[in-house]
């Protein structure tokens, strides 16, 4: 019968993210993941599996948690503009610029590793595709607000504003000022979404 865990999975799960978030995938040696994690080679893989299903598992998770927050900004905002604006503009008002600095773990996944992970791929675009969803949704509901034209599609809308979105993570992570992010989330909004 097998022993029982001997450890706390989702702080040993958070651990490891972060580890992988500030080294990338190839930079995350075995030794940085066994000192992040406090486990042993042993008890690491034979709870998670290699490294590439530790990886996968986390930025599956970390992919889901944004889906959810992101279902719950449109669910309470008051605006469905507020929810499109949050999503391309709120993560850069940390005045740290850690956010700006770190990017998304599934942005930088997906830079790092699309090319030659098959399943990276496929997990950005299963959680780039629900992130657009959401951010129609949130248009469509603009528009029954009058804070979006009546014209705009929807669906491409909220592609482009993804689109845009992850060109400044990238901006972001090269190191642009922050406030300057600030101004170029302002200038793509009112560019992607004019009230009419």
């Amino acid at each position: 019968m097998p022993r029982p865990r001997q450890f706390d999975e989702d702080r040993v799960l958070s651990a490891v993210r972060s580890t992988f978030w500030d080294k990338g995938y190839a930079g995350t040696s075995l030794e940085d993941l066994m000192s992040a994690s406090g486990l042993g080679k042993g008890s690491l893989y034979g709870a998670f599996g290699d490294k590439q299903s530790l990886f996968l598992r986390v930025l599956r998770e970390y992919d889901d948690a944004n889906d959810r927050m992101l279902r719950g900004w449109l669910d309470e905002a008051d605006r469905g503009i507020d929810v499109v604006r949050e999503f391309v503009i709120g993560s850069f008002r940390d005045p740290s610029g850690e956010y700006a600095r770190r990017g998304c773990l599934l942005a930088n996944a997906a830079m790092e590793l699309s090319a030659s992970t098959a399943e990276v791929a496929a997990e950005a675009r299963r959680s780039y595709a629900a992130t657009s969803a959401v951010l129609a949704d949130a248009i469509r509901r603009a528009q029954r607000e009058g804070d979006a034209a009546a014209r705009l599609d929807p669906d491409l809308t909220a592609q482009a504003v993804l689109a845009g979105q992850l060109g400044l993570v990238v901006l972001g992570r090269i190191g642009q000022d922050p406030a300057a992010l600030t101004l170029m989330a302002e200038a793509l909004l009112t560019g992607l979404i004019p009230a009419n």
